[in-house]
């Protein structure tokens, strides 16, 4: 395994917590046979990367072993999001063979969290995923962890992400309230359904919850809140 890195999180909120929570306790009750799960979105900026991020580190909370994996070869967020100040290499370099698997896997300061990064930008990142490395990589790691988060490129925007989905027990779709149209996540939909890759569901974000609205009397009845209104960014 290569280095340990350090993340450093956003500070905690009560809100936030309990809708990972939420969400977790969901894929739980998906069956055991759901143990290596997609997130995507119709577009960018959708708040994708951190509902998949936030949700691996809620389940390693609770003991999970879990493995994230940056598919978004393209674009990656994480190392910025996260304040992360050193080099490391990441899956483009895996998959073109440069290094070998036990160098791309990272131990992070989230105990039973390890993360494989995106790496260095690709100009073939479709191609990439596409080769038989990529398969190999999220099957023996299913010998090893109880989940797999993969995050990827919006669906909507690139292939990127059906290709992606081949390989998944099931995909989790994340839409900002207000910003998708229905015909927009229905192509996402339907390209999904083409790989093959089982719809979990979708998670609602950005939900607006100004006062006297239905979210805000619904989430801070139930104790989610703030959480859904918040301007997360993919």
């Amino acid at each position: 395994m290569s280095k340990e890195v350090t993340l450093i999180l956003p500070p905690s909120n009560y809100k936030f917590d309990e809708a990972m929570k939420t969400l977790r306790t969901n894929l739980i009750f998906c069956g055991s046979n759901v143990r290596t799960v997609m997130f995507t979105s119709t577009q960018p900026n959708e708040g994708k990367s951190e509902v998949a991020f936030s949700l691996a580190a809620s389940m390693a909370q609770m003991g999970k072993k879990v493995l994230f994996v940056d598919t978004d070869i393209r674009k990656s967020v994480l190392l910025n999001r996260y304040h992360l100040s050193v080099e490391v290499p990441g899956l483009s370099e895996y998959l073109s063979g440069q290094i070998s698997k036990e160098d791309v896997v990272c131990e992070t300061n989230v105990e039973n969290l390890h993360v494989i990064f995106a790496g260095t930008v690709a100009p073939n990142p479709a191609e990439l995923l596409e080769e038989a490395a990529f398969g190999r990589l999220l099957e023996e790691a299913r010998a090893e962890y109880d989940y797999i988060i993969v995050d990827t490129p919006p669906v909507g925007t690139v292939i990127d992400g059906a290709i992606v989905g081949k390989q998944c027990d099931g995909v989790a779709i994340v839409a900002e309230s207000g910003a998708v149209s229905y015909r927009a996540l229905q192509k996402v939909k339907e390209q999904m359904e083409r790989s093959g890759c089982r719809i979990l569901g979708v998670v609602l974000n950005k939900v607006n919850v100004n006062k006297g609205s239905y979210y805000n009397t619904y989430y801070n009845k139930y104790g989610y809140g703030e959480y859904y209104g918040e301007a997360n960014k993919n």
